[in-house]
């Protein structure tokens, strides 16, 4: 729940949990952070680590790590996904991706995957333990942005964003002290973000969808712009000591609803800061959703689910529903029609 409203820039306020709420045209995000040990030869954490847990539905950090989904290697095995876009960013660990369309790839260390799926698209993404000879920490962070009305039904599209390739501005305030902003939609200042999925509610420019990953320094300060006043602004406070925000200072671990139609400073305490900024005009559509499916109809939801129960299995093209790559594999996407394409060397 949303704290009291206030005056000034930040609107209101919420402290942060795994799963952060989010405003149209978000539909949700989540932050997991892991203390993954050196991996065994499945690349999994060591059998006495694992022991005792709720393994298939392990949400709770024992040993500094969670299994998720994971029964083996930690991750979520084969699921849905139908009627919006995930967009992922492994900052710190690898993920191994197998699809229901045949595409199937590992990337990590700030890459991110976009994902469209505006029909039914099953995947898995697992959390290899890669490397055997030190630990293997995650930091991976997942956003979904609902679709319009019209997009819906469309023919799910993946891509990889290398991050080599995506554009991190560097800066320093008027006192000399440095923050960089990572553009992974929309643009900032003059810089532009990879165009997303053709069909994504974020590759229009007046929708002002903006993805924005924003590290300071401590004491640093930076300005996001005023944007528009339908936009919904949300600013992410997942690691640090204190910001300043207008005339007030909060802790981390806060989510921040910012009045989009000023420009806000952000004042960095004396702690190095990490913030997520999501934006972007409403799609203002009526819609309804359950589990995994975000569609027009209570009627269309029902159908969804049930014609997932029907045919998941019979749709993936895998051995496995928690598949992963061999010990060794380094990061590349393989597509169904045999293309294959790796980061720059």
């Amino acid at each position: 729940m949303f704290g009291k409203k206030r005056s000034g820039p930040v609107i209101k306020t919420q402290y942060l949990k795994l799963h952060w709420d989010t405003e149209d045209p978000f539909v949700f995000a989540s932050h997991h952070t892991d203390d993954y040990p050196k991996g065994n030869a499945q690349q999994a954490p060591p059998l006495h680590e694992i022991g005792g847990r709720n393994l298939g539905r392990d949400y709770k950090k024992n040993f500094g790590f969670r299994m998720y989904h994971g029964k083996v290697v930690p991750g979520f095995p084969m699921h849905a996904h139908w009627g919006y876009e995930t967009v992922t960013i492994p900052e710190t660990g690898f993920i191994d991706h197998f699809d229901s369309l045949g595409n199937q790839g590992r990337y990590g260390f700030g890459d991110v995957q976009w994902v469209s799926a505006g029909s039914m698209y099953l995947h898995d993404e697992m959390y290899p333990l890669a490397y055997d000879d030190r630990p293997n920490p995650n930091d991976i962070t997942q956003i979904m942005i609902n679709m319009p009305l019209r997009s819906k039904g469309t023919a799910p599209d993946v891509r990889i964003m290398w991050s080599e390739n995506i554009p991190i501005i560097k800066r320093k305030d008027e006192g000399g002290k440095e923050y960089s902003i990572k553009v992974i939609a929309g643009s900032f200042d003059g810089t532009d973000a990879h165009p997303p999925n053709e069909i994504s509610w974020a590759a229009d420019e007046k929708n002002h969808v903006r993805i924005l990953l924003i590290k300071m320094s401590p004491g640093s300060k930076a300005v996001l712009p005023t944007v528009s006043p339908t936009i919904n602004r949300n600013l992410y406070f997942v690691e640090g000591g204190t910001v300043r925000l207008g005339d007030e200072e909060y802790e981390t671990s806060q989510r921040f609803k910012l009045d989009g139609n000023a420009d806000v400073t952000i004042v960095n305490g004396d702690a190095e800061g990490t913030y997520w900024l999501l934006e972007g005009e409403p799609i203002g559509e009526k819609m309804s959703s359950f589990g995994p499916v975000i569609l027009d109809s209570d009627k269309s939801v029902r159908e969804a689910m049930n014609f997932i129960r029907e045919n998941e299995f019979d749709s993936w093209p895998w051995d496995l529903v928690d598949k992963f790559h061999p010990k060794g594999t380094g990061r590349f996407i393989r597509f169904s029609d045999g293309r294959e394409e790796r980061p720059p060397v």
